[in-house]
């Protein structure tokens, strides 16, 4: 487990790549080839690149981000930004962000109206 310091540092490194992360994809569609080079490279920060998103199964991204130590608020921003990257044409993230609500709403032993919210919504669409 990491130490108090080292975990803030940590905790700010991956607050830091997912708020990146997010604007990227806040941009009109489709994505520009800038944009998802952008992309690449903040996934890079999680041993990630759009290919092995696509690859991993539900369950290894998971393992992945709590690997990572990413927090329950991580999570659900990363589930949130491929929520929103699966909106660029030829991407489809609807699953994998519909499996990491799943999981933050069960395993976090706390029930969340927010989250509830996006896991209806990533079903319906």
């Amino acid at each position: 487990m990491l130490n108090k310091g080292l975990q803030d540092e940590e905790k700010i490194r991956i607050d830091n790549v997912l708020k990146t992360l997010r604007t990227i994809v806040f941009v009109p569609q489709p994505l520009s080839s800038s944009a998802k080079i952008d992309i690449e490279n903040q996934l890079k920060d999680f041993g990630l690149n759009i290919k092995t998103l696509v690859d991993y199964q539900n369950e290894e991204l998971i393992t992945l981000l709590i690997r990572l130590h990413f927090d329950w608020d991580q999570m659900e921003q990363f589930a949130d930004f491929l929520m929103e990257f699966s909106k660029a044409k030829n991407y489809n993230f609807q699953e994998k962000a519909l499996a990491i609500y799943q999981y933050i709403q069960q395993e976090s032993k706390v029930f969340s109206f927010g989250i509830n919210t996006k896991i209806a919504s990533a079903k319906n669409k």
